[in-house]
């Protein structure tokens, strides 16, 4: 088990994490109840407080958690317990995928990405994509801002998360059909978070991993 790993193992084992809002991301449950997203093989990629796999699995999914603490994955297995569901909770990391296998219809990605060093998110990008086949749909939030000279710093170090305007673009540019459904204009560095991103991505047959 890595530090930052270890970490997050701790922090959601003991404490109540910061983004826990105590439930699903509003912007899946919009999707999911407007019935533009529905029912299917889903995975949601670093599952975390496990609340979106939990939301799924309620709504008809065959829903997946992966995550690379052992934390979460015990909060989530807690959880489906309290909840009811019948949910899968993995243990993995999603720069060297190892036990999840196959393809999802839907893959959700809540500030995962973006967590990531520069290198590890084109580790990311790679393995992600071998979950996919074409018209696999991509729920994908990150934070979004032009970052400022010490966060570029912070973010060498896999100390800071967010992505620059464009940077998911490039990133899956060729592989996916591209939708920002979601999000700040323009970054105000008043708030926390400066900016955010919401994109529904479609998988293409454009481009191979």
């Amino acid at each position: 088990m890595g530090v930052k790993s270890f970490l997050y193992s701790v922090g959601y084992r003991y404490f109540r994490a910061p983004w826990d809002g105590g439930g699903p991301r509003a912007e899946l449950v919009e999707l999911v109840e407007s019935g533009r997203i529905k029912p299917c093989r889903a995975i949601d990629l670093g599952s975390g407080t496990a609340w979106n796999v939990i939301f799924m699995a309620q709504h008809g999914f065959e829903a997946t958690g992966v995550d690379f603490a052992k934390g979460a994955i015990e909060l989530g297995q807690s959880r489906a317990r309290a909840a009811s569901v019948t949910a899968t909770f993995v243990e993995d990391d999603l720069t060297n995928l190892k036990h999840v296998n196959g393809t999802f219809d839907l893959l959700v990605d809540y500030g995962t990405l973006d967590d990531l060093t520069i290198k590890d998110r084109d580790l990311y990008v790679k393995n992600v994509l071998a979950l996919t086949h074409p018209g696999s749909l991509f729920l994908f939030y990150c934070f979004e801002w032009p970052p400022r000279w010490w966060e570029r710093l912070l973010a060498v170090f896999g100390a800071f998360g967010a992505m620059e305007p464009g940077e998911a673009e490039r990133r899956f540019d060729g592989y996916f059909d591209i939708g920002r459904i979601a999000g700040t204009s323009k970054p105000d560095f008043s708030k926390w978070p400066p900016g955010h991103a919401t994109y529904l991505m479609t998988r293409n047959q454009e481009k191979t991993v």
